[in-house]
């Protein structure tokens, strides 16, 4: 069977270079390619070299300043091409980007059947992740085969009628997950350690990632001033902050946060590097998808800076709450994991809904077992 995965993030990278592993160990049953759109480079490579996936085609589509409609234009002509050189069987695609979209799409224009990984999630607002959202849900009545993480994404595909060939497998961010740490074992402790030198870790550190377009202006302003007042109140605590490129976050981070002591405002950091630190925390500060996914793995709290998610089984099971972006409701809460152990433990302690670390094996054998209906 000839497969081929496209992906142009980091996190799409992640999620599935478990799968592109997996199926590259049963070489005897596919032909198998990858293709990156690279909608972010740098980053994306990050996680190409320290998972060593070598990509087969490279559009290399990002630009300085580039729109959606950019994107979207840029990668659909890149996979016309890609398409052209090579047929697959069964083309992959991994979560809500505007390269799954636009991967979805041509595989629908090219009569590819299309297997969507990390299907069915909803937030139920077209404009709350902006543009991710409407991405997720084109390409779901796009694909063929709906790999859903959880009962709930189940349920949000049957109620948009799609209930052909969805399987629940859990999400292969946490056999990312599990991959990465068992490489990072394998490295000199001092590459981490060293890199993190300005951090005392006898404190409790809280890792903070934010980016959400729907939080620019004014939430992130809040934001900010929840983490200003988190740092001057508790002597035992450092934030750590790896700042997004985009603009519209470093302009309130740098003016609100910059020369606060006990406030770490770092370069984005690489998955290696992140996941150590992830593992080092006390707790979390996110409005990242993934993240809500994988710091539970690690006995991490999450405290999710959003007024919605589409990853409502970790609330539901405990492992993170949903504080939005109001500045006091973000203190009240870290200020419960600081100094109620009880409140922490029963986050810390609470079983993550994603999976355990086998969704790439359960993929691959219903792959397998349902050959026929690709045909």
């Amino acid at each position: 069977m000839k497969t081929l995965f496209i992906f142009g993030t980091r996190p799409e990278a992640i999620k599935l270079t478990p799968l592109v592993k997996e199926i590259q160990k049963n070489n005897d049953d596919f032909e198998n390619r990858v293709c990156v759109t690279a909608q972010h480079r740098g980053m994306l490579d990050q996680v190409l070299d320290f998972f060593q996936i070598k990509p087969d085609y490279d559009l290399d589509i990002m630009k300085q300043g580039q729109s959606l409609i950019d994107v979207t234009v840029n990668s659909l002509k890149g996979l016309q091409k890609v398409l052209d050189d090579y047929s697959p069987d069964l083309l992959f695609v991994q979560g809500d980007t505007t390269t799954v979209l636009t991967g979805a799409l041509a595989g629908f224009y090219y009569r590819i059947k299309v297997a969507h990984i990390e299907a069915g999630l909803r937030s139920g607002n077209i404009y709350s992740p902006f543009p991710e959202e409407v991405n997720r849900i084109l390409a779901s009545h796009l694909s063929e085969y709906h790999f859903a993480p959880t009962e709930r994404a189940k349920k949000n595909l049957s109620n948009e009628g799609i209930n052909k060939n969805v399987w629940v497998v859990g999400n292969t961010v946490i056999d990312a997950l599990f991959m990465g740490l068992e490489i990072i074992k394998k490295h000199d402790k001092g590459l981490y350690v060293n890199h993190f030198d300005f951090i005392d870790f006898s404190n409790r550190i809280i890792l903070v990632t934010g980016h959400r377009r729907e939080s620019f202006g004014k939430p992130f302003e809040e934001i900010c001033y929840s983490l200003k007042e988190i740092a001057e109140t508790n002597n035992n605590v450092e934030i750590v902050y790896p700042v997004h490129l985009n603009p519209n976050v470093r302009e309130p981070v740098n003016r609100i946060l910059s020369g606060i002591e006990k406030i770490h405002l770092i370069e984005p950091l690489d998955y290696p590097h992140l996941i150590w630190l992830m593992n080092k925390s006390y707790f979390v500060l996110t409005d990242s998808g993934g993240i809500q996914e994988e710091a539970p793995s690690l006995g991490k709290p999450v405290l999710v800076m959003r007024d919605v998610t589409e990853r409502i089984e970790g609330i539901d099971a405990g492992t993170a709450l949903l504080v939005g972006t109001e500045k006091q409701k973000i203190v009240n809460e870290s200020l419960k994991l600081l100094n109620n152990k009880k409140a922490y433990d029963s986050m810390a302690k609470a079983i993550n809904p994603y999976g355990d670390g086998t969704s790439s094996k359960k993929i691959v054998q219903i792959i397998n077992k349902t050959q026929h209906l690709l045909h």
